[in-house]
């Protein structure tokens, strides 16, 4: 069996994404990716062809995250930054994003990721969403395995803390309205492919 890759060009996420498939028994090789996103507001579409640009490289299974956030409050654009949350600058721009926040009441936001696994022959899509609000000032600490800058300034529904203030085990254990798309990949993943690995190498 070839080796499962996951391919990024943020390697704070790559960080993150390593230690939580080793907990779960998972070894998987990070590899920085300079990749040539389409220009469309959709992750799906974005994600997909991230993989696709990704194996054609690395001829070996692969994974991509990518992710959005929705501000539906954001002033004359409701749902900015949506996809295209590295191309805006936003994460980089925290300041001005609260300055431009300020007097805005909704204040609803929500991450978005797309995971997307392709083996060479078929492609398996799962989804993430991770709802709360914006808070008006940067609270927290800067830690290796933040994958955005933005988590100073987002707190998830039933927390009172941003992800910038959990440790690694809170953010791990929330629930409410947070779902994970490298959770149902990794579940599936061992149930799909390291289970079949198994079989074969064990017949009965």
């Amino acid at each position: 069996m070839k080796k499962l890759v996951f391919a990024t060009g943020n390697i704070h996420k790559g960080y993150e994404i390593e230690d939580y498939f080793a907990k779960l028994g998972i070894p998987v090789e990070v590899v920085e990716f300079e990749f040539h996103e389409p220009e469309v507001n959709d992750i799906s579409v974005v994600s997909q062809s991230k993989v696709l640009e990704a194996y054609n490289v690395l001829q070996m299974p692969c994974f991509v995250i990518d992710s959005g956030f929705n501000i539906w409050g954001y002033p004359n654009n409701p749902g900015y930054p949506g996809a295209f949350v590295r191309r805006s600058g936003i994460s980089e721009n925290i300041d001005e994003l609260l300055e431009t926040m300020k007097d805005v009441e909704n204040r609803d936001c929500e991450f978005m990721d797309c995971l997307t696994y392709y083996d060479g022959s078929d492609m398996n899509i799962f989804y993430g969403l991770d709802k709360g609000t914006l808070t008006h000032e940067k609270l927290g600490t800067e830690d290796i395995k933040m994958r955005s800058k933005l988590w100073f300034v987002f707190k998830p529904l039933g927390s009172d803390k941003t992800l910038a203030q959990m440790t690694d085990e809170e953010r791990a254990q929330r629930k409410g309205n947070h779902v994970s798309a490298k959770e149902a990949f990794a579940n599936w993943y061992k149930l799909t492919i390291m289970n079949t690995i198994s079989r074969d190498r064990h017949p009965s």
